[in-house]
């Protein structure tokens, strides 16, 4: 038998989805990669495997082109957000986020963007509230394409190139090894309760939740 305060927990969860189905969105929450089969499992798309991951938590389809994305509405913890994979290669995502931004009216400080960092090792990951690019060329174009430094981001770790001649292009866009991809898997869980925080709007718990987390 269900534990009756789960129950009571998941009655409550659909009463505040049921009220929030009618606002607005006021959130975006972007995951970053590549699109196309090949790219599915490379480290590039450690951010479209992440909004994969949170979609199945909210029962949520990111399946509908728009905005040169595919995206999906979610209720996700009591606010209204469009969840987004940019459809414009990593390179060019910016244009995406900034066509959504503008359509519903969203404050920089309301884009979440999920994505990959090769300077954290496979296993960890980091909330920041804001920042430059440090070289993660998707973000540079957000950057450019909203005109703000000002959105927070989960950063998900890939790891660190083999060795420094190693091509930077071609390490982002290798697969993770099965050993890599068991502890990835186990980082989406506190990339789902660091959102939950940010949609709270509390960002260092998201990072005291975040930042010590290990897969």
């Amino acid at each position: 038998m269900a534990d009756i305060f789960d129950l009571f927990k998941q009655i409550a969860e659909k009463k505040e989805s049921a009220s929030a189905a009618g606002e607005p969105i006021s959130y975006l929450v972007v995951g970053l990669g590549n699109p196309g089969d090949k790219y599915f499992h490379t480290r590039h798309n450690a951010g479209f495997l992440a909004l994969d991951f949170i979609s199945q938590k909210v029962n949520a389809k990111i399946d509908r082109s728009k905005f040169k994305a595919l995206c999906g509405e979610a209720v996700v913890g009591g606010k209204r957000v469009l969840l987004m994979k940019p459809q414009t290669f990593m390179n060019n995502s910016g244009e995406a986020v900034a066509e959504a931004a503008k359509f519903y009216k969203i404050a920089p400080e309301n884009i979440i963007v999920i994505f990959d960092d090769i300077s954290l090792d496979v296993g960890r990951m980091r909330v920041r509230r804001d920042g430059s690019a440090g070289g993660h060329n998707g973000i540079k174009s957000i950057i450019a394409c909203i005109g703000s430094e000002k959105f927070p981001r989960i950063k998900i770790g890939v790891g660190q190139k083999p060795h420094p001649d190693f091509d930077l292009a071609d390490w982002v866009l290798s697969d993770f090894s099965k050993e890599d991809k068991e502890k990835l898997f186990n980082m989406f869980g506190y990339s789902y309760d660091g959102l939950l925080k940010l949609l709270e709007n509390d960002i260092d718990g998201a990072m005291q939740l975040c930042n010590s987390a290990k897969g």
